[in-house]
């Protein structure tokens, strides 16, 4: 066993003066410093093993805003499509509207084109069946053609105690009428004929008038 020497035990003692001069703050920042070192170390070597710079703070963190990732490209063009596909298919169905507008409005014409050619042998029909003098033949004939008119939306108006309307209406003759309230259709000379709200000939007639 060695010799224990008095003189080097001594020696070998820290120096009373340092550590009096290191306050206990300071010594536990240096103790809370040391990991935090180590672990910025062993950051910046995981980084360089990576090959990637060491991150400084947030700076270069953020990409342009006018630099887009091709996700990012990819959802902008899809988005512009789609509001292209939207405006085209809005025009399209404006489109398919007024067609169909311009269509029926060329099929009323038709109509009224062979209407206006038929009036005169419709107008002959009637006054023979007002008479009486319609053969069986000619009845069914007459109902053929009324049926006909009918699908195509062509209807016949005009009788007599109706009100008189001057929209709907030619009064040829007013009848004072002392028992007559009020102006009504007293004779129909001519039917009136019409597709939906629009008149195609006014009906012809004699209009009872109250006396004044």
């Amino acid at each position: 066993m060695a010799e224990f020497n008095k003189d080097d035990y001594l020696n070998d003692l820290p120096n009373a003066d340092d550590a009096a001069a290191k306050t206990p703050e300071e010594g536990a920042d240096a103790a809370a410093a040391a990991p935090e070192a180590g672990a910025g170390a062993a950051a910046d070597a995981k980084a360089a093993a990576d090959g990637k710079p060491a991150e400084d703070g947030k700076a270069g963190s953020d990409a342009p805003a006018d630099e887009l990732t091709p996700l990012g490209k990819a959802k902008k063009e899809a988005a512009e499509y789609l509001e292209a596909l939207q405006r085209e298919r809005a025009e399209f169905i404006n489109f398919r509207n007024r067609a169909s507008k311009e269509q029926e409005r060329f099929r009323q014409h038709g109509i009224i084109d062979v209407l206006t050619a038929l009036l005169p042998a419709l107008d002959d029909i009637d006054r023979i069946r007002e008479h009486g003098e319609l053969s069986d033949s000619m009845s069914a004939v007459a109902a053929k053609i009324d049926k006909a008119f009918g699908k195509f939306g062509v209807e016949k108006f005009g009788e007599k105690g109706e009100d008189f309307d001057p929209t709907r209406h030619d009064a040829i003759l007013h009848k004072p009428d002392a028992s007559a309230e009020k102006e009504t259709v007293d004779t129909v000379v001519e039917a009136g004929y019409r597709i939906g709200d629009r008149v195609i000939r006014a009906a012809r007639v004699v209009v009872a008038s109250p006396q004044n």
